[in-house]
């Protein structure tokens, strides 16, 4: 999970919304990179979700299903409001986790 949302990051890097929305190559290796996200949380125990309750599971999972299925109908406004507002936080979150790890 952590190496997808860093790696969305790069992609976007240097990025507006509107290049965003011009640039389909980046945008589908965004998108994959979100996929990969979505699909690697569902691997995480139960008890691993506890005790993170600062990531957004569900909201992960249902965003993946959303794109996966969804694939003709993707949103770039939500893409890029993913990659600005809540890739960072979920950045930050496993970071911490992953430095705490194990857990006591």
């Amino acid at each position: 999970m952590l190496e997808s949302a860093r790696r969305t990051i790069r992609i976007a890097d240097g990025m507006t919304q509107a290049t965003l929305e011009s640039d389909e190559v980046r945008l589908l290796a965004i998108v994959k990179s979100i996929e990969v996200i979505g699909e690697a949380s569902a691997k995480v125990s139960t008890a691993t979700c506890a005790r993170l309750p600062g990531i957004a599971w569900r909201g992960i999972r249902t965003m993946r299903n959303r794109m996966i299925h969804g694939y003709d109908t993707i949103d770039t406004a939500i893409v890029w409001q993913t990659i600005v507002e809540y890739l960072p936080s979920l950045i930050g979150e496993l970071e911490r986790a992953i430095a705490a790890w194990p857990p006591r």
